[in-house]
């Protein structure tokens, strides 16, 4: 069992690895993007017409692959009082609560996330004309992203050595 458990963990880093250099190609096309559309603008006086919605989805998309991907390192802003001042198998079990509640919380948003994408379909963005399921997309990805995240994280909390 222990050997499953460490190669989930194994998986979902990997996962995470590549997700990472996907952050950081979305947070590069943002910078160029907006870059050149300052430039565009006023240096050439001319305004892109894609540029600004393009690096708005670019946007979503790094919010919610962030979000899970922060949530993986334990980069995400947390209230640890709680744990400070119980320390120990108190600590351990709050961290094995909060990865159960984010599981719930993801498997919920992955449902109604799919659902919100599925009926924006039909609707095309104005200036690039693709499919608004594009940018609603980013929803289940980042809760999918999330719950394997958290189950990672529940796996590790049964891989660990206990205090």
């Amino acid at each position: 069992m222990q050997v499953l458990l460490r190669k989930l963990i194994q998986g979902v880093d990997r996962i995470n690895w590549l997700c990472g250099w996907l952050l950081a190609a979305l947070l590069l096309v943002m910078t160029v993007l907006i870059s050149w559309q300052v430039f565009a603008r006023y240096v050439m006086g001319n305004s892109l017409t894609f540029s600004e919605e393009v690096a708005r989805f670019s946007m979503v998309w790094l919010t919610m692959l962030g979000a899970a991907y922060a949530y993986r390192h334990g980069s995400l802003i947390a209230v640890t009082i709680l744990s400070e001042i119980a320390g120990g198998r108190f600590a351990r079990g709050l961290r094995l609560l909060v990865a159960v509640i984010s599981c719930i919380f993801a498997w919920v948003l992955l449902k109604e996330g799919f659902n919100i994408t599925e009926r924006v379909v039909t609707q095309t963005a104005p200036s690039t004309r693709v499919s608004m399921a594009w940018l609603y997309g980013a929803v289940p990805a980042g809760a999918a992203m999330i719950l394997i995240n958290a189950a990672a994280i529940i796996a590790e909390h049964f891989t660990v050595k206990k205090d």
